[in-house]
């Protein structure tokens, strides 16, 4: 062969080649920034809880597949503004604190008035059907808000959090187009996905899903209220009772207790920022069972109370949770609530009673003095099985303050079985009680059983009835108090006079204060100082009602101290 013709066969090979690298390479390099897209992508979550808004859907005829695509650094709220509306139990109230903790940590800021407001974020109750009533009207006024937005402004979003979130799940976008997210009460952590999902591609977000473990012990919550000398944590999460009138378990989950450690390190993140007084939170608060550690003992229930579980074995119990932290802040009150009367052990009793900073206060939820109504709510004891708990606590604690849920109306309620309920209030006393008429709720064990067969004009008959037993029992019992010097905690002005203060003193009972100056001891130094929220204050008692007592201020002291010197 010639070499021209070498030269040109060499030539067009090198070419060849030349394009064949060149392919390959492009290739590879396609290959490998498709596979970075992919790893730095969403996963198969960010692809769950998303549904195309109504408006979207009737704009086009061909039902699109939509895949949300965002990094992580897109969740960042950017300075955006949120404005919390609260309703129901203080579990909502120490959720929304998580919930601003989480937010904050994302660039978020929070505002005090409405219409400032970027996020609008409604934490909502479930437990009564007017609970849920008062939120569809509030949307009304939410979804003018967001229509009269302008554009400038960018986009106003609205979230329903919590109990009715979890409960109505999808109905609540279905029924209210003007909000963007739903999130149920363990899926906090997701919402500045959920929101950067709604802000970005204008579509509203679901995350609904109950967890077996979620207690966000991880996140410290950032309080709403700064300047509040009390605070709450909360211990425990959602209830194992399963009673037929309640919905908690299928809103709020089974049960799972935070590790002892974590709740004690958030007592002394509290302390410092000057807490005077913690309220210990939980769904069945008593229940707590930290399973993160192993021990040999297993929980019993009181006698005479059964449950529809099995007794948990292991882990550290509700008294030794409740000694650790009295022993931590001596000098911080500590309260508890919402418990159920089948974990009131001895061992809880007298650590009660052993601690002066434990408030002599216990919650005792009742429901009804009927046993066969009680035996129709699941309530798992019987009218006797409670007096004779009552004796039990008031023979460790001789002084204890006690109050109590009821309700009225139950399904097949007669006239005697509410009769047995207005005895009962009037048997036991309570300084203070919840009084309700019952409001039937879906996927409950007696939406499935029974009938909601009680009148509603009766059941407001017997609720006034009900009042008028409490108020009458309460008020005999607080005229006790009269002329006895008791310890209150400054929480704030009375609404009525802003030369006046309230505190509530171990029972929980609020007491009324003239503001003014009163003696401070230090030591055998004596001198006057005037009174300020956040002051543990000793005062003698002069006049009381049902509600509240009266009193005037002595002196500034402690815990300690007072209890050292009564």
């Amino acid at each position: 062969m010639k070499l021209p013709k070498i030269l040109k066969y060499y030539s067009s090979f090198r070419s060849q080649h030349r394009k064949f690298s060149s392919t390959l390479l492009n290739r590879n390099l396609k290959r490998e920034t498709f596979l970075e897209k992919i790893s730095a992508g969403p996963g198969l979550q960010e692809f769950l809880n998303v549904k195309p808004s109504n408006a979207l859907t009737r704009q086009s005829e061909v039902n699109e597949v939509f895949i949300p695509y965002l990094s992580v650094d897109n969740y960042n709220g950017q300075g955006r503004k949120v404005y919390f509306e609260v309703y129901g139990c203080q579990m909502n109230t120490n959720d929304t604190e998580v919930v601003w903790s989480i937010l904050q940590t994302h660039g978020y800021d929070k505002c005090k008035d409405i219409k400032d407001a970027d996020v609008i974020m409604v934490i909502t109750c479930a437990i009564r059907e007017r609970a849920e009533i008062k939120i569809w009207n509030r949307l009304q006024h939410l979804k003018a808000l967001k229509n009269k937005r302008s554009i400038k402004r960018g986009p106003l979003q609205i979230s329903i959090l919590g109990c009715m979130a979890e409960r109505l799940k999808q109905y609540v976008l279905e029924k209210e187009k003007c909000v963007d997210v739903v999130a149920g009460p363990d899926s906090y952590k997701d919402l500045p996905r959920l929101l950067a999902l709604t802000r970005h591609y204008e579509h509203s977000a679901v995350n609904v899903l109950l967890s077996l473990d979620e207690t966000y012990a991880d996140v410290m919550p950032v309080r709403l209220n700064s300047e509040s000398p009390t605070a709450f944590i909360s211990i425990m999460r959602g209830c194992d009772n399963m009673c037929s009138y309640c919905i908690v378990p299928f809103t709020r989950g089974r049960e799972r207790s935070r590790p002892l450690e974590s709740i004690v390190n958030e007592v002394k993140v509290l302390a410092n920022q000057g807490v005077q007084e913690v309220t210990l939170l939980g769904q069945n608060v008593n229940s707590y069972r930290d399973l993160s550690k192993d021990t040999v003992k297993k929980s019993t229930t009181v006698p005479g109370f059964k449950t529809v579980y099995k007794n948990k074995v292991n882990g550290l119990s509700f008294a030794l949770l409740l000694q650790q932290v009295a022993e931590t802040v001596p000098n911080m009150r500590i309260r508890f609530t919402s418990p159920h009367p089948k974990d009131f052990s001895e061992d809880v009793l007298r650590v009660i009673r052993d601690y002066p900073n434990i408030c002599k206060n216990i919650h005792l939820p009742a429901q009804s003095g009927n046993n066969s109504v009680l035996e129709r709510m699941r309530r798992g004891y019987t009218r006797e099985a409670y007096l004779k708990l009552v004796d039990v606590i008031r023979e460790f604690l001789p002084h204890v303050g006690l109050s109590s849920d009821f309700i009225c109306g139950f399904c097949g309620e007669t006239e005697a079985e509410f009769n047995d309920t207005v005895t009962l209030i009037e048997k036991v006393r309570y300084n203070m009680a919840y009084l309700f008429a019952y409001s039937m709720r879906e996927k409950t064990s007696a939406y499935r059983n029974y009938k909601d067969d009680v009148p509603q004009l009766t059941k407001m008959e017997r609720l006034q009835r009900m009042v008028e037993a409490f108020r009458k029992s309460a008020e005999e019992l607080h005229k006790e108090f009269i002329g006895e010097r008791e310890l209150i905690l400054i929480e704030g002005k009375s609404k009525r006079s802003d030369n006046y203060v309230f505190g509530r003193n171990e029972a929980n009972i609020k007491v009324i204060v003239p503001l003014k100056n009163i003696l401070i001891n230090q030591s055998s130094i004596q001198q006057l100082e005037e009174i300020k929220i956040g002051d543990f204050v000793a005062v003698h008692v002069t006049e009381s009602n049902s509600q509240v007592l009266k009193a005037e201020p002595l002196y500034k002291t402690s815990i300690q101290d007072f209890y050292s010197d009564k």
